[in-house]
């Protein structure tokens, strides 16, 4: 093997047992179940079939030290069960991994945490379990939570703190781990403005030290980022191995035009379906990445089975979290459609986009006259928008206010009408 190779993985893979009727936990308690019920079983009681699900198939690459990897796919893609394997968290079913060097693991909000313990005790806990020695934990304590800027609250059960106090006391125990090797699963999202750049810098420092990160991540502006190489998992299986860029095109075309999961039936059953979906810019270019502000025109080709009377297209947005942040309606625009049938085409220009910097999906549904029986429903495509500033601490959009001001105190001023501030305007 390589010298400079960190993690080399050989035909891994991860098989779970899918119960009927049941839910596949891999906890002692199922083990205990799946024993009683073989007992059951040579006793001459009818057992339950059992299908197998394979999380993770035939899995082999090999990252070397320094390199920063992002891991990219669908939900369900196997992502959280190769981080798992990789951390020894579980035993693969096949293949093996080889790791070479010390490895730091967040792979969700408060692993390893006891909610009825305090940051104090949890940084003890945690430490342990990620092989700091107490004398370690000690010499780095107050450095953990001065990163963590939980200080105030050290001596609280963290089950009193918010997500972004548990995620980064987290990032802090593990950060000080000092890693050769660090796994991060979506788990920065959560943590403020301030301490995402602590994160950054903390990992770029790591990289300086020709460290390695797996990052995965369904925000692929922060992929792009961070990682000049992308492993793109689907069904369990590596796909793509490669430049990020050519990475997240795989990823973006599968999320395209596919069916949302309330909508029942296939799309070629369907009184009509999208064929195709454009994201231009505003000369009609294709695009993926917007800055904040910018319009962006919606280009979609349809098919429809029969004649449908005064059909209401929707755009919606959705955040990367499932949040829906606007939708646009011929309905609701004014915009008429006495009949289609056929193939025709449809576009939308939208105006500026104040969405905060985030991961977007967009999703077109028809609907009869008015907001009536749903006919089709499915993902266009994805899109990013991007600023130096306006994240989704910011909420989901930021719209420029007008202010006013007056000094109480000022004898000038007090008696006469509010000053109006200027509008602040973005470059």
């Amino acid at each position: 093997m390589n010298s400079n190779v960190a993690i080399s993985v050989d035909n891994l893979g991860k098989q779970y047992k899918l119960i009927k009727g049941s839910t596949q936990h891999d906890t002692l308690m199922d083990h205990l179940t799946e024993r009683f019920k073989s007992l059951v079983q040579r006793t001459g009681y009818h057992s339950t079939r059992q299908d197998v699900f394979w999380a993770l198939r035939n899995a082999s690459f090999e990252i070397e030290f320094g390199e920063n990897v992002g891991i990219i796919g669908l939900n369900g893609a196997g992502k959280s069960t190769l981080l798992k394997i990789l951390s020894r968290i579980t035993e693969p079913t096949t293949g093996r991994a080889r790791i070479t060097g010390r490895i730091g693991a967040l792979l969700e909000v408060g692993t390893g945490f006891h909610p009825e313990l305090t940051g104090r005790e949890n940084v003890y806990l945690y430490g342990t379990i990620l092989g700091m020695s107490k004398a370690e934990i000690n010499r780095k304590f107050d450095s953990i939570v001065d990163f963590a800027g939980v200080d105030n609250f050290i001596d609280t059960p963290v089950k009193r703190y918010s997500s972004g106090m548990y995620v980064r006391l987290a990032f802090a125990v593990a950060a000080h781990l000092e890693p050769e090797i660090l796994l991060l699963d979506e788990v920065l999202s959560v943590g403020d403005v301030s301490f995402q750049r602590k994160c950054i810098e903390f990992a770029k420092d790591l990289q300086k030290a020709n460290a390695t990160i797996l990052f995965v991540s369904h925000n692929m502006f922060s992929i792009k980022t961070m990682c000049k190489r992308v492993i793109y998992l689907k069904h369990g299986k590596v796909i793509f191995d490669g430049p990020t860029d050519i990475g997240i095109k795989y990823y973006e075309e599968d999320c395209r035009l596919s069916t949302i999961p309330w909508k029942d039936g296939k799309p070629e059953e369907w009184p009509i379906f999208i064929k195709e979906f454009d994201i231009l810019d505003h000369d009609g270019h294709s695009k993926m990445v917007f800055n904040y502000g910018e319009c962006i025109r919606l280009r979609l080709r349809y098919q429809a089975h029969q004649s449908i009377q005064t059909p209401n297209f929707i755009i919606a947005i959705a955040r990367s979290d499932g949040v829906m942040c606007c939708n646009y309606s011929t309905e609701t625009d004014g915009f008429v459609i006495e009949k289609i049938a056929g193939e025709g085409v449809i576009e939308l220009y939208t105006p500026p986009l104040k969405l905060v910097s985030e991961l977007y999906t967009i999703h077109v549904l028809v609907r009869e006259k008015g907001f009536q029986k749903l006919l089709c429903a499915q993902v266009g495509s994805t899109f990013h928008v991007r600023d130096d500033l306006f994240n989704t601490h910011f909420g989901v959009f930021h719209e420029p206010a007008s202010w006013s001001w007056n000094d109480e105190y000022s004898s000038a001023v007090s008696s006469g009408p509010l000053k109006q501030g200027p509008k602040y305007q973005l470059a």
